[in-house]
Formats: structure tokens, C-alpha cells, sequence
């Protein structure tokens, strides 16, 4: 047993200690966030002209301090970028997380001295928690690989700028980097391909232990080791045991990314956003993430159907329900005040709080007021793949066809199969009938003849990796869209 395994089991007995503690006493924990993010506003710019003198809880703050997304702040955000200080947050941030923005263009997002270490911080609990619970802790002796952004960083008026997975490998200490891969000059090239043929240069004689990446990049990997070496990834890698995501659902990727390695491992999902790192997944039997109530944010939720209202109910962690989807709003000890992320988050446990990620509050089809949402086409997808065992998926998304050039309005599903359906057809119904029992409205403008049963575009291989790298996105943290409402992508996919 090495001294990191050695070690870790004490301190994963510790730190599950501490989450027990705050976890248990939710609304005390954010009451006692919330106490201290107004204590620290109050210098700021914003803090006066929102009047946070007189906050004194949280009705006063909802009466004060609007929701506000990307653009809605973006006035603020422009005099921080200028190099002025004290605007959100006291003084200036450490750090600028570069984030592209669907409606925004370029985002900006602040991580103060205060917010960027919770980032590492979470990591390394949701790690530690998989330890403590299962026991198992000889995989952090072993070479750990994080499938990530350049961690080459730019100057914004002095303020370090960068892509988020670029700034969270600053923030690892450096007893934890010798065992880390890829090495730091190939972690810096900027063209995917060749960094991925550089990392495996660097990984295929290593002993790697814990993958961490976007499962369709880690695929991507996971494919390039086959096509060099012909063999499943167990055999590269015997001693891989742990893998670690987080972006998407992994459930539309997991029967390819287990195919390819060989065999089934443990893995834990995470939630880290720009805004700051969100849940985990505590425990490897319970569904859901573990709500971080303690990392220097407030949560505030929006009930998903009335965030397009003028003025929309706002909950705290108190007055949350299971079962239901809330649009995700943010306070934090980075200057983001009543932010809306733009996720939408679904409660599972309230002991613990635990969420899933739902879907975008923006992304949605709705060409004909259906109002489909990600998790939706990801469950009906699920359910029709353990009906089709045979299936394996590479990516998917879906679009609406308001004008077909022959018979009546669908939805386009565009799916790049790994291995496609003995029968495309029946899986074509199948998904559809499991769409029409998550949503009635999609489900009666079907039985109205409004619309007809969605159809299947199968891709050629390769279509989505062709698609990201036409728009410069190709890896990283970079990921496609579940679902559009135009035909933006389904077009730029069809060309190629």
C-alpha cells in the first residue's frame, strides 16, 4: 500500500464526518452562507446600489436583488474586466473562467481568492467519499489522467484568464501532480488530436488507475488506444478502476465506454460549472448528487414551468419539493449575485438534499408548445437502448422539423450509432412511445396529428468530432447540445 492510500482512508473518515455535519442541517448551513456573502457584498458597488446595508434575510434580499443571467449582469462584469475593483466582490479576482456563451458570445466568469480553492476542494471530496464508502483507496497510488483544456492562462488587466479545467489544474498542490498525467507541455497543446496522441504517448506504457474526463472525450481516447494497440482498455490499463465525469448524463454513453474497456468500473459523476462546483456524487448507491451547501454559494430555485414569468417564485433550500424541476440561481463569494446558471435541477433526496441535472432552461424544443427537455429524450433514449441491447451511441441530439419537404412536422433525432439497431424502425417507435409517456403534450400532438412520430437520422462515423472541430470546440470540456430548438446543428450535421 502506497503513503497517498495510506493516508487517505483517515482523512476520507474525516472529511465524511464534516459533510454529515452541514449536510444534515441544511438551512442552517445556507442561512449561515448567506449571512456571510451579504457581510462580504456590502463594500462593493453592487452591494450599495442593492442596499445591502438593510438585508437583514432572505425576503429582504429577493425584494432587493434581482435574478439576473449573463447578460443582465454583464454592466458590472464589463467594469471588473476594465480592472476595477471592488465591483462584485471585494477587491479584484484571482481568475477569469472563459466560458463561450450561446447567447452572450464570450463569458467572463469571476473566481475570487475565496471561491477558486472549493474547486479543488470538491474534486477531492467526491474522491474521498468514494474512498470512504467502498474502501478502496490503493487507485490513488497509480497515475491519474484528466482529459482537460490548455492550462495556459492569459492576462485580462492583470486577472489570470482561461478555460475552467485550465485554471483547476493550477489548483491542484503540488504533492498531488506526481502521479498526475499528461505532462504539463502536452496539457498546453491547443489542437486536440494532437494533444490526444501525446497523451497516449505519454499513458500507454503508465500504470493509470483513475480516468477523469467528458465521456465522449474519454471515448475518443479510449478509441485511439484500440486503433494503436487492438486491445480493450483492461488490457492496456489492468489496474483502471476508477472513472470520473461530469457535463453530461452518462447514461446514452455507457454501454459503448464499458465495451471499450473490457469491463465494468466504478465511476463518479460530478457537477462543476464555471459559476462554481456545484454537487458530487457522494455514495455509489444512492441516486443523485450530493448538493454542496456549504461551498460559499446560496441556491435559490426557480420551479422550472414559471421561469419566463415576470416575476417567478423563488425558493431556498427549505422549500424545495422532490420530483420537481428548478431552474438553478446562484449567489456566491465570486460577486455573482441571484445568477442563473442556465441548468435546471431536479431534487431526489431531501436526507441528504441530492439533485440530478434535469437540462438547460434554454435548451428545449418547443416548436409547437411540447416544451421537451433534455432529461426527457436522455430517459426515452435509456429505455429503448435496454429494449435494443444490441445499441451502442456515440452522441446524439435532437431538432425540431417544423417544414419537412415531405409529410408532416417531427422531431429530427440525429444519432451517430456505434452499433445501430437491428431494426431501426421498431427502436425509431420505441423511442418515441417511451417520449409520449414523460410528456402529454408531446404526446397529444401526436395523437392530434399535429405532428408525426419522430424520425432517426443516422450519422456516419465521426459526424459529431467533424461538427465540434468545425466550430472550434473540439475536446476539453466542450460538449454538443441534447437538444435545439431551430436547426442550427441538425443542419451543420446533415453537410457533414
Amino acid at each position: 500500500m502506497g503513503i497517498r492510500s495510506l493516508l487517505a482512508k483517515p482523512f476520507a473518515a474525516y472529511i465524511d464526518k464534516q459533510t454529515k455535519a452541514w449536510s444534515s442541517r441544511p438551512g442552517e448551513t445556507q442561512l449561515r452562507v448567506f449571512k456571510s456573502l451579504i457581510e462580504g457584498g456590502k463594500s462593493t458597488l453592487f452591494g450599495k446600489e442593492h442596499g445591502f446595508d438593510s438585508i437583514r434575510s432572505y425576503p429582504d434580499f429577493k425584494n432587493q436583488v434581482p435574478v439576473r443571467d449573463y447578460e443582465a449582469l454583464k454592466p458590472y462584469i464589463e467594469k471588473v474586466i476594465e480592472g476595477q475593483p471592488d465591483i462584485l466582490w471585494p477587491g479584484k479576482p484571482a481568475y477569469f473562467a472563459k466560458t463561450s456563451g450561446t447567447t452572450s458570445g464570450t463569458k467572463y466568469i469571476p473566481i475570487s481568492k475565496e471561491s477558486a480553492p472549493t474547486h479543488f476542494t470538491a474534486a477531492r471530496n467526491a474522491t474521498l467519499a468514494y474512498v470512504h464508502e467502498t474502501g478502496r483507496a490503493s487507485f490513488l497510488d497509480g497515475n491519474l489522467i484528466f482529459l482537460s483544456g490548455s492550462p495556459e492562462l492569459e492576462e485580462v488587466n492583470g486577472i489570470k484568464t482561461g478555460r475552467l479545467s485550465g485554471i483547476s489544474n493550477h489548483l491542484i498542490p503540488g504533492f498531488l501532480r506526481t502521479n498526475q498525467k499528461p505532462s504539463y507541455p502536452t496539457n498546453c497543446i491547443e489542437d486536440w488530436e494532437e494533444k490526444l496522441e501525446k497523451i497516449i504517448d505519454e499513458t500507454l506504457q503508465a500504470k493509470m488507475t483513475l480516468i477523469s474526463g467528458i465521456p465522449p472525450w474519454a471515448q475518443m481516447y479510449f478509441d485511439r488506444i484500440q486503433a494503436r494497440t487492438g486491445k480493450k482498455i483492461k488490457e492496456v490499463f489492468p489496474d483502471f478502476s476508477v472513472f470520473v465525469y461530469g457535463g453530461v448524463n452518462f447514461e446514452p454513453y455507457r454501454a459503448k465506454l464499458f465495451d471499450s474497456i473490457g469491463k465494468k468500473i466504478d465511476s463518479i459523476e460530478t457537477y462543476p460549472a464555471s459559476e462554481g462546483f456545484i454537487a458530487y456524487q457522494d455514495s455509489q448507491h444512492a441516486e443523485g448528487l450530493l448538493l454542496l451547501l456549504n461551498s460559499g454559494m446560496f441556491y435559490e430555485f426557480i420551479p422550472a414551468d414559471e421561469y419566463f414569468n415576470e416575476k417567478p417564485t423563488r425558493l431556498s433550500i427549505d422549500e424545495v419539493e422532490l420530483g420537481k424541476n428548478y431552474a438553478l440561481v446562484i449567489s456566491s463569494n465570486a460577486g455573482l449575485w441571484s445568477y442563473s446558471i442556465g441548468d435546471t435541477i431536479r431534487f431526489v433526496s431531501s436526507n441528504p438534499y441530492r439533485v440530478i441535472v434535469s437540462g438547460r432552461i434554454k435548451h428545449f424544443i418547443s416548436a409547437f408548445g411540447e416544451h421537451v427537455i433534455g432529461e426527457e429524450v436522455e430517459k426515452a433514449m435509456k429505455f429503448a437502448m435496454q429494449k435494443f441491447p444490441e445499441v451502442e451511441l456515440v452522441e446524439f441530439t435532437v431538432a425540431p422539423n417544423v417544414a419537412p419537404n415531405e409529410g408532416m412536422p417531427h422531431h429530427e433525432w440525429l444519432i451517430e450509432f456505434a452499433k445501430a439497431p437491428h431494426d431501426l424502425a421498431k427502436f425509431e417507435l420505441e423511442i418515441d412511445k417511451q417520449l409520449r409517456e414523460l410528456n402529454v403534450y408531446y404526446d397529444d400532438l401526436i395523437s392530434g396529428n399535429i405532428l408525426r412520430t419522430l424520425k432517426i437520422t443516422s450519422l456516419k462515423r465521426n459526424s459529431f468530432i467533424d461538427y465540434m472541430k468545425s466550430q472550434g470546440k473540439l475536446g476539453g470540456q466542450n460538449k454538443v447540445p441534447r437538444l435545439s430548438n431551430d436547426r442550427k446543428i441538425a443542419a451543420e450535421l446533415s453537410q457533414n
